[in-house]
């Protein structure tokens, strides 16, 4: 594997924002995702649960439900008191309507998603017809008196209890059944027509927060406050009895905090709570075969990089959703063995806070490699920055008077001597900028797909000779210009599967690209073709292990003094991937490099294969080359997160 100096890096701050509601795409492959900041997510089930789509929060756009509605038209509605439709192509709030009932705390859709009801603060039910380029107000539903046909006390079936007991979810059956969840720990089943209570499951000691239908109305999934779930199911009293009972089956413990969204898919059990992960537990019942797609998932951080790198000036930038953090390295004067920590000479230095003005969140962001320019993006805004750094001090100037560009910016890249800078943005086009000194920028050109493309695009990688550029859309598809003649130069065959990272060699240009399925091909951007070793890879196949990871790769890197080093990682691993080796079969161990050195020199040796994977730092946000014999890795513990977080109740633990 070789031997580095690693920048341990531990003080990058971020608290993913809780998750506050869940919507599944019925009959579809998606997962929408609101969190408590206002961000929504997109989750594609048919691509190894890979967020496909990221739209940032915003200080006014709170998210109380969110709902699919005509097949893939994904609406979300809050505390603002508007539905808004979002453009999933565009990565953006594409429309709002004003549902003139106040805050909106829940919205369904109806079976064939043509209407929309949204619940408001002031008692009211509106219906919302959904067409083409929006939704038009229907009717409200009649909130008078008369008009009740049943009335259902929770607080009566509850002895001797003072406080009121609050219902924190309902959902309606076709069978005539009504199901709550309420503060008390109760799930509840009431007969719609008589009012009376039928069966009652007392699951916690504190509240159900949420609860879930699957689309046969056999299984419910509810949430509690204790950040405990549980499923029930509705099961024959005894073998061969048409007479059927709700049974409370599975209780499982994956989460700390409240359990504020539940969902309920074909395949699977879903949670999010407080402490931000999303839990995918599958139904063991469901699944054709104990394998890969059985096993549970949990996802704490984003899919993408919110950490950039300025190798040369050794600075590293960090996105938050509303400012950015530049730091410079610390650094030593020791050598020493390996394993070993060296005590620093200069500690890491926080260098500049970038605030960004206004309600709008940060899209993406990027520190050039010499250091001197920082970029980023809101929906409305692209801002650059020239940074100087004078003796022990640092000053940071806007560059004033931008090309107007096609906004928001969907991922930044500069180019390696830092001359240049690329701009994802919508329609599947880059716009290529030219730094200029002492602070400013043109427009030199747009690079666009020649087929055109309505998906925004969303990964950028430039060759270190500055001739190439890749770049990938929402749609999947990979287009590499010629950044001498500014014109389209080919298109990568189209892969099934969503792509998670790509970087072109620095001596070969060759493109390496990871998919969601964790599939590894190289292209070769000169001869317009995969590489001979790519086509073994795809004929000798990955090893079961290594396609088994749910964690995607985010980033890909290039040793130069190694050409046939390929560097990347995950969450939770660090991987340099030698092509001079051989690829490993099923039979062999794809151990981490702690386990392998603990074996004996002649074991070794038969375990050398082309992957040498450290699973030391984790969870391990961004990992690159500062040169030829150090790395940087960015870590950030779980336990860090949740010393941040609010206490969880207290729950009694036995012998205590």
């Amino acid at each position: 594997m070789g031997e580095f100096e690693v920048h341990r890096v531990r003080f990058f701050g971020l608290v993913p924002a809780g998750v506050r509601c869940l919507a599944c795409q019925p009959r579809g492959t998606r997962l929408a995702l609101a969190r408590t900041d206002g961000a929504v997510e997109v989750y594609n089930f048919a691509v190894n649960y890979f967020q496909e789509k990221v739209i940032p929060g915003h200080d006014s756009r709170s998210v109380e439900a969110l709902c699919w509605a005509a097949g893939d038209r994904l609406f979300g509605a809050g505390l603002n008191g508007e539905v808004t439709e979002y453009d999933l192509a565009r990565l953006c709030a594409a429309r709002s309507v004003d549902g003139c009932g106040g805050p909106i705390w829940s919205m369904a859709a109806n079976s064939n998603g043509t209407q929309l009801a949204i619940g408001c603060e002031d008692g009211s039910v509106k219906l919302f017809q959904v067409v083409p380029g929006g939704i038009e107000f229907e009717r409200n539903l009649d909130r008078r008196k008369g008009q009740t046909v049943q009335r259902i006390m929770v607080n009566y079936h509850v002895q001797k209890v003072k406080r009121e007991c609050v219902v924190w979810s309902i959902a309606f059956l076709s069978s005539g059944t009504i199901v709550t969840s309420d503060s008390f720990g109760r799930v509840q089943f009431w007969d719609r027509e008589r009012g009376t209570l039928v069966e009652s499951h007392t699951v916690s000691t504190s509240a159900v927060l949420s609860l879930a239908v699957s689309e046969e109305e056999d299984s419910i999934i509810v949430g509690t406050s204790t950040g405990a779930t549980y499923q029930f199911q509705l099961l024959p009293v005894k073998a061969g009895s048409l007479e059927k009972r709700w049974v409370r089956t599975k209780p499982f413990q994956h989460h700390t905090h409240d359990v504020r969204a539940v969902a309920h898919s074909s395949t699977a059990l879903i949670s999010g709570g407080l402490d931000a992960q999303l839990v995918i537990r599958p139904l063991m019942e469901k699944m054709q075969k104990k394998g890969y797609d059985a096993a549970l998932r949990k996802f704490t951080f984003p899919h993408r990089r919110l950490v950039s790198c300025a190798r040369k000036a050794r600075l590293l930038l960090f996105q938050f959703s509303q400012h950015l953090e530049l730091w410079r390295l610390g650094s030593t004067d020791e050598t020493g063995k390996d394993g070993e920590v060296l005590p620093l000479c200069r500690m890491p230095e926080h260098l500049v806070q970038l605030k960004s003005k206004g309600p709008e969140h940060i899209y993406c962001s990027c520190v050039s490699p010499c250091g001197s320019w920082v970029a980023y993006s809101t929906a409305s805004r692209f801002h650059l920055y020239r940074v100087q750094y004078e003796g022990n001090g640092v000053s940071i100037k806007k560059v004033p008077k931008m090309p107007k560009l096609l906004l928001p910016a969907y991922q930044l890249q500069f180019s390696s001597d830092s001359s240049s800078l690329f701009v994802a943005s919508a329609r599947g086009s880059v716009h290529v900028l030219q730094l200029l000194e002492p602070g400013g920028c043109k427009h030199q050109h747009t690079l666009r797909p020649p087929s055109g493309s309505p998906e925004a695009v969303y990964l950028l990688a430039s060759s270190a000779d500055g001739h190439w550029v890749a770049a990938v859309s929402g749609d999947w598809a990979i287009h590499i210009y010629n950044l001498k003649c500014f014109k389209h130069h080919c298109s990568v065959p189209t892969y099934s599967c969503a792509v998670t990272a790509l970087a072109i060699h620095p001596v070969t240009n060759n493109l390496v690209i990871a998919y969601s399925d964790q599939q590894l091909f190289e292209f070769s951007i000169p001869e317009k073709q995969y590489t001979a070793w790519s086509r073994t890879v795809q004929s000798c196949g990955l090893h079961r292990v290594w396609l088994e990871r749910d964690s995607p790769i985010t980033h890909i890197t290039f040793n130069p003094k190694n050409p046939s080093h390929i560097l990347l990682h995950d969450i939770y691993m660090f991987c340099v991937l030698d092509k001079s080796l051989p690829l490993p079969d099923n039979s062999a161990l794809l151990m981490n490099q702690g386990t392998l050195k603990q074996l004996p020199e002649t074991a070794r040796k038969r375990q050398l294969h082309a992957f040498k994977i450290c699973k030391k730092f984790q969870p391990l946000l961004f990992a690159d080359l500062l040169d030829e014999n150090c790395l940087v890795m960015v870590e950030r513990p779980i336990m860090d997160i949740k010393t941040q977080l609010p206490l969880p109740i207290q729950q009694k633990k036995f012998g205590t």
